[in-house]
């Protein structure tokens, strides 16, 4: 019996959970299982992980494969609004992605030279291992067009004619590139030169005006060299004309600026530039020069010897021509060869003949010249700068217009920054007026609006908001039962008259050893042995909770009692 009453007090809050009324134990239980379940729920939320985006706008080909393959390796994925994205765990995008790319998926990606190396020597033909290496560069020239910041995704054709060496006239290669630019993004035309010639430097015997290049609106972007009057000429010079007027215009506020202040000063330069083309050929000829500064070309000197005198017979056709003497030998400085008469000859006194041909050079200039396009023929500039802006000893601030002074000093300036010319015709005009800008000020945010706050209460929401629902549930739905169960049990007077009764059979035992109340507090032993604590605590659960005693006593009388 001992043992028996020594049990903890546990039957007693199963009594007291008995004695509730059936809608208080549904409310309790109804509340420690919303109190688990908001417990789990926030455990597994505030660990759950952030999901990336893995890929995203793939074909549904590529997009199967790719979650075939993610199902295989265990990686929990997701799609995205309107499944043009597979979301991931953040901390296995790059991992996944790859694992992905040592499989070869998405297939879908650009391929370049590695086409080389998985193509299947044995039994491939010439023309499969051509279209193979074609295949290839256009990867590998793909690729490094994708490489520019203002290109999204590109597409390269290349048409590279079978070279035949019974040919004549072999084909040349031609290429067709189709860009697609991102959002808000434009190719200049420096960068769609450098795409061109790209494109043309890795094709042997490529021409650049054989490249084409489109972008995803079928505009065409490249146009043809021989196209000087068309409309693509027409918009580089426009575009050059704006480059040469941003320039002069910033050369102006970079001196204006520090003088008058950043938001005190706007100029605006109209250029006016002539991009005619002109050409002109010129063919001189050096007068005559003096004979020595003269330069032979060739000379040609006969002479013939003389017989002794009388012995040459007189020649000639008798008359009065042949009677007179012979003239002063002449040769044209700047000529042709004279033929040989009997001028150019020379009669020694002893019947010899000289002769001499002489060619002299003749001077020719030939000068070509072509006149450059893009030059400058007139330069307008207009400034406006703001009234300046004072502020006395008693910090009243007052504004008033510049000075004539100060007026010709910035003029001076602006002339010498675009190089004023009187003589074309330049014009620069800088006046001074008050601004009327409205001052964009910029609020800063409110406490609860600031970014970090933001990111904070977001991380913070799950646990936060588990933490007082779960309060919620417990004050509202469990607390109330255990106020119930922790309220005295009401003892009825037949309870009671059973108490009396077990205390009258406890006092009848006689081997029961005596335990001294409060009046013999004298008598008590100083040691108190384990089996009368024992005994004393069945007392005191008996005087305490005299119901619970009776029920076990019951318990005895109906049932077999232990041994």
């Amino acid at each position: 019996m001992t043992a028996a009453l020594a049990i903890p007090i546990n039957p007693t809050f199963v009594q007291r959970l008995a004695g509730l009324d059936q809608a208080q134990k549904l409310r309790l239980g109804v509340g420690i299982v919303l109190f688990v379940a908001i417990g789990i729920i926030g455990l597994v939320m505030g660990r759950q992980a952030e999901w990336r985006v893995l890929y995203a706008n793939l074909p549904d080909k590529d997009g199967g494969a790719i979650v075939a393959q993610l199902t295989t390796m265990n990686v929990p994925y997701q799609y995205a609004a309107g499944g043009g994205a597979i979301l991931v765990p953040a901390n296995l995008v790059y991992d996944t992605r790859l694992k992905l790319a040592s499989q070869g998926l998405p297939k879908a990606s650009v391929t370049g030279f590695e086409l080389m190396d998985t193509a299947n020597r044995f039994g491939m033909t010439q023309f499969q291992e051509r279209l193979t290496f074609q295949r290839g560069l256009e990867g590998e020239l793909t690729r490094s067009i994708q490489a520019l910041n203002s290109v999204q995704s590109a597409r390269v054709h290349l048409a590279l004619p079978n070279q035949n060496g019974f040919f004549r006239d072999q084909q040349k290669p031609s290429a067709s590139v189709l860009v697609s630019l991102n959002a808000g993004r434009s190719l200049d035309r420096g960068q769609l030169a450098g795409i061109i010639h790209l494109v043309a430097s890795s094709v042997p015997e490529m021409d650049p005006k054989a490249v084409s290049v489109l972008d995803d609106t079928g505009k065409l972007l490249s146009t043809p060299a021989d196209n000087v009057g068309g409309l693509g000429a027409d918009a580089q010079q426009l575009q050059y004309v704006q480059q040469i007027e941003q320039l002069y215009s910033s050369r102006i506020l970079d001196i204006l600026e520090p003088v008058v202040g950043r938001q005190n000063v706007r100029a605006q330069v109209t250029a006016e530039l002539d991009f005619s083309q002109t050409e002109s050929t010129s063919e001189l000829f050096k007068p005559n020069q003096t004979p020595d500064a003269t330069a032979i070309r060739s000379q040609q000197l006969l002479e013939t010897a003389g017989a002794a005198a009388g012995a040459n017979p007189p020649t000639g056709v008798p008359g009065a021509t042949t009677n007179q003497p012979p003239g002063p030998t002449t040769a044209a400085i700047n000529g042709a060869a004279q033929p040989l008469s009997a001028a150019n000859g020379a009669t020694g006194a002893n019947g010899g003949r000289r002769e001499s041909v002489i060619n002299y050079e003749v001077d020719k200039t030939v000068r070509v010249v072509r006149g450059s396009t893009g030059m400058v023929k007139r330069i307008n500039a207009a400034v406006i700068i703001n009234h300046q802006t004072t502020t006395d000893a008693k910090g009243k601030t007052t504004t008033a217009a510049m000075s004539d002074a100060q007026m010709e000093k910035l003029t001076a300036l602006v002339r010498e920054t675009v190089g004023f010319n009187k003589d074309r015709g330049d014009s620069v005009n800088v006046v001074t007026a008050p601004f009327t800008l409205e001052k964009n000020t910029v609020q800063p945010l409110a406490f609860w609006q600031q970014p970090e706050l933001l990111d904070l209460a977001r991380s913070f929401a799950w646990p936060l908001g588990t933490l007082l629902f779960g309060a919620l549930v417990l004050m509202g739905a469990v607390r109330p039962a255990l106020k119930v169960m922790a309220q005295p049990v009401k003892i009825s007077e037949t309870e009671r008259e059973r108490g009396g009764q077990l205390d009258a059979i406890e006092a009848e035992q006689p081997d029961r050893p005596l335990l001294a109340g409060p009046a013999s507090a004298s008598a008590q032993p100083a040691e108190i042995s384990p089996a009368d604590l024992a005994l004393e605590e069945a007392r005191k659960l008996t005087r305490d909770n005299p119901a619970a005693v009776a029920n076990i006593v019951k318990t005895w009388i109906n049932g077999e009692a232990p041994a």
